[in-house]
């Protein structure tokens, strides 16, 4: 049976509407390939490597670390497990949920991060982008909370070491993705 990554578009936002970032080729991985964890989660997994990106202000690059993404429906945040050389680096992205249209997965970047590097050690980043961000963009009380609540849900995550943080799926999902690509087909 044929699994097909199909290609997705990822935008992220500010607050304001304005376009932060988008990752030009990301992968789905197809459901039969999904960790029933995943699955019961409805978790969206998508692979990038070597994709192109394009800043708000039109600046064009193309990604060096191979990267997983994690999209839970109705969760503030968002996981990017990077494959380094020295293991796996989660960055989280404090946003608002993911929404789906089409092949384009959109969704409000609230500035603020937490890495979980290849040691288990975690770091919260951003805190005062975010607090300068909140008076600027007029950040409601109902967002404030959410943001405060994704962040806490997701260290509570980290800490317990739930899903998405298992660095062996994550390999999994890229062995398969390039196994996939290796066969030369597109979506």
């Amino acid at each position: 049976m044929a699994m097909t990554f199909t290609s997705y578009i990822i935008k992220s936002f500010k607050h304001d509407g304005h376009l932060h970032r988008t990752w030009m080729e990301n992968g789905m991985v197809p459901e039969p390939l999904l960790q029933e964890v995943h699955k019961a989660e409805a978790m969206m997994v998508l692979i990038n490597s070597q994709t192109k990106i394009i800043e708000a202000d039109g600046k064009e690059w193309v990604s060096r670390i191979p990267g997983v993404s994690f999209f839970i429906p109705k969760q503030w945040f968002n996981v990017v497990a990077l494959l380094e050389e020295s293991g796996v680096r989660y960055y989280c992205n404090v946003a608002s949920p993911p929404y789906v249209n089409g092949r384009v997965i959109t969704y409000i970047d609230y500035d603020l991060d937490v890495i979980r590097m290849p040691g288990g050690s975690v770091h919260v980043v951003d805190q005062e982008e975010y607090e300068r961000h909140k008076i600027c963009y007029h950040y409601s009380s109902i967002v404030d909370a959410k943001v405060k609540q994704g962040l806490s849900d997701l260290l509570q995550r980290i800490e317990r070491g739930k899903a998405p943080f298992h660095d062996e799926w994550v390999h999994d999902y890229y062995r398969h993705w390039e196994k996939w690509k290796g066969q030369g087909t597109e979506a």
